[in-house]
């Protein structure tokens, strides 16, 4: 029998539908049901794609002996964390609190007033390395909330005031400056990977956003190192096993500081910003690998995540069924010698295995090798190489393809609508403009609604039920405004400044602090504030990033001054964590650039529109458009005239402009950064 998540759209939640767990989705009734049978409430919070916490699903949530005894003495309740990051980042806030490290599945202890008291994450269904198993762990609490109440509600007391005290002091510490962002690159340059590129060990994941603060560096300053970083990160990273050499696209991160080994979960955010950030390591260096890169990207999310609504899919599973029936993690991707010949013959597999690094022993489990193209790799044959890629992809269609998690994330869309924008604008692809168009207005259509308001999922054109965070706003409002300059469409623009004036009405606090819901949200243990970016921008500096294009849009001081509010947390974090504050870094080069406003009167798609959206300048904005009236939808094209009855394009930056050129190579001078 079903319990109450088969009525939710969350694909996580509807895979919990059929346990034997009496689940209950996140909501008051939820709490009032633990008040009123006096026991603790068991707050288990996973996503859809997530490998561990399909284990412990399987171990034991659908175990009867474990649900019957989880039914009897808690209320249990499931949460999707990438449709509700509002509720997982308090509790995953006490979690690395109380056991110095965190991660999902999240298992947390609630009273009925939702006050944390226990927790931990995956917990396995027997004692194991020092662990105790889940059921232990029940009988645990169970014996303290009936044996020691009191205890229990002083600490769980005690955490919610220790949580409520963290609260951030990096508001009005000022703009970050040169001696900030040479800080950052300093620190950057320590923690590199001289041998294999990247940052730290492992598991090393994609730097997207650091990488995109490389190249707006190097652009503004000519800083060679912070070019030769970013340029060795990406080519390692395209080379790697991280990278779906068949089908393009990157997976979550490599196991490995190598690169070679993935964990093969695919989702939406990492090609996002990986296939834009090729797309501007291109535009930096004229790189066919990282246009080669940033178009398998952009195909990849086109391919296998957009949805019939014309959305783009949160991700695809890590696990999936092997030639035996088994679930088991990388089965689509991996290749025996074997499998290779069985679709090649001899010679060839010969051939696909030097180029792919295919070994007898394997690189992965069970003798199988993740593809990638190691130094040893086959000289490049293109026409043999494209071909045996195109044999082993139609063999690779044929297996049991990953679950693939259809809820639309707001935010997540956001990031794809502005790299399809740019890719699709760069390379010539005006069907990515056109995907990255019909996202966009699935998001007006059915996130936004009637009041501007956003939502934060949709599945199937239905709106979720829960409301957007601040990175939903910061994202989605990123997104239009790329939108905007590529399309030359003006109504992208306005729908970006209704959002952003909601973030300032809704989720601003004081000294430019930014908060992550807004301040009629639901309020929760703790208002969650988190302006570090780790696998997405923080929503902190996903606001300031659009904040401040579009004050260079429309010339709204509000907007400006709130950008460079929200910035003073770069100027404290900046120097001292910059792997962490990668997009926040991207916006202060932006800042100190200007950013850079630039006019294209003439038209859209012409030799002066591409020019300018080819412009390296940091964060510059484009606007273009025929002969422009009072009436235009873009500030910056108003009162600016052809000359001599030829396109004409305007830069202006610090309230200073250039004499308007016909120009495109002069034009290209003035945005090289």
């Amino acid at each position: 029998m079903a319990n109450r998540l088969a009525q939710t759209t969350s694909p996580y939640l509807l895979q919990h539908a059929d346990n034997p767990v009496d689940w209950w989705p996140w909501s008051p009734e939820a709490f009032e049901e633990a008040s009123r049978r006096g026991v603790p409430v068991l707050l288990s919070v996973g996503y859809a794609s997530c490998h561990w916490c399909h284990v412990m699903a399987h171990e034991s949530f659908e175990d009867a002996s474990v649900a019957d005894y989880l039914n009897a003495h808690f209320v249990p309740v499931k949460v999707d964390r990438e449709e509700r990051p509002d509720v997982d980042a308090v509790y995953m806030e006490a979690v690395q609190a109380a056991t110095g490290q965190g991660g999902w599945p999240m298992t947390v202890f609630l009273t009925a007033e939702a006050e944390p008291f226990y927790f931990g994450t995956y917990f396995p269904p027997e004692p194991r390395h020092g662990s105790p198993s889940f059921h232990q762990v029940l009988e645990g609490v169970v014996a303290a909330w009936t044996d020691r109440r009191d205890e229990v509600a002083e600490v769980a007391g005690r955490i919610v005031r220790d949580l409520a005290g963290r609260s951030l002091s990096h508001g009005g510490e000022g703009v970050p400056g040169e001696q900030e962002l040479a800080q950052a690159l300093l620190g950057l340059t320590r923690e590199y990977d001289e041998k294999h590129a990247g940052f730290g060990g492992a598991p090393k994941f994609p730097p997207s956003m650091v990488i995109e603060f490389l190249l707006r560096h190097h652009a503004r300053t000519g800083a060679e190192g912070a070019l030769q970083m970013a340029e060795d990160t990406c080519a390692v990273m395209a080379r790697g096993g991280i990278y779906d050499q068949l089908g393009g696209g990157f997976a979550r991160y490599s196991v490995d500081r190598e690169w070679v080994v993935p964990h093969f979960e695919k989702m939406l955010y990492d090609n996002a910003l990986l296939c834009r950030v090729y797309a501007h390591l291109w535009r930096a260096t004229g790189s066919d690998l990282a246009r080669r890169v940033a178009l398998e990207t952009a195909d990849f999310m086109v391919r296998e995540l957009r949805t019939a609504e014309g959305g783009f899919a949160s991700a695809l599973d890590a696990d999936s069924e092997d030639a035996h029936g088994r679930h088991v993690e990388g089965a689509f991707y991996v290749w025996t010698p074997t499998q290779l010949r069985e679709v090649l013959g001899e010679a060839d597999t010969v051939f696909a295995a030097q180029h792919f690094g295919v070994t007898e022993e394997g690189t992965f489990e069970e003798g199988a090798s993740v593809l990638q193209l190691p130094p040893t790799a086959a000289p490049e044959d293109g026409g043999r190489v494209a071909d045996v890629r195109a044999r082993l992809m139609a063999a690779r269609e044929l297996r049991v393809r990953p679950e693939r998690d259809d809820k639309i994330v707001a935010a997540w869309n956001g990031l794809a609508i502005a790299a399809l924008a740019e890719t699709g604008a760069y390379f010539g692809r005006p069907d990515l403009v056109d995907r990255a168009t019909e996202a966009a207005d699935l998001l007006v259509r059915v996130h936004m609604g009637p009041v501007a308001r956003l939502c934060r999922t949709s599945k199937d054109g239905r709106a979720g039920d829960n409301a957007g965070v601040l990175e939903d706003y910061g994202d989605v409002a990123e997104g239009f405004l790329a939108l905007a300059s590529v399309t030359g469409e003006g109504v992208w623009l306005e729908f970006a400044g209704f959002l952003l004036d909601i973030v300032l009405e809704r989720f601003t606090g004081e000294n430019g602090q930014l908060y992550d819901t807004a301040d009629d949200a639901e309020q929760l243990i703790r208002r969650p504030q988190d302006p570090t970016d780790s696998a997405t921008p923080a929503g902190w500096t996903a606001a300031a990033g659009a904040l401040l294009s579009y004050a260079a849009h429309t010339g709204s001081e509000a907007h400006r001054t709130a950008a460079e509010g929200a910035l003073g947390v770069v100027k404290a974090l900046g120097p001292k964590a910059p792997r962490f504050i990668g997009w926040g870094l991207a916006v202060a080069e932006a800042l100190l650039d200007g950013p850079r406003e630039v006019a294209v009167a003439g038209p859209v798609g012409g030799e002066l529109h591409r020019t300018a959206l080819l412009g390296r300048a940091p964060g510059a904005v484009v606007a273009a458009g025929e002969v422009a009236d009072a009436g235009t939808e873009f500030p910056l094209l108003v009162d600016r005239p052809l000359v001599g009855g030829v396109p004409t394009a305007y830069v202006c930056r610090h309230f200073v402009c250039d004499a308007p050129t016909t120009d495109a190579a002069e034009l290209a001078g003035k945005l090289g950064g």
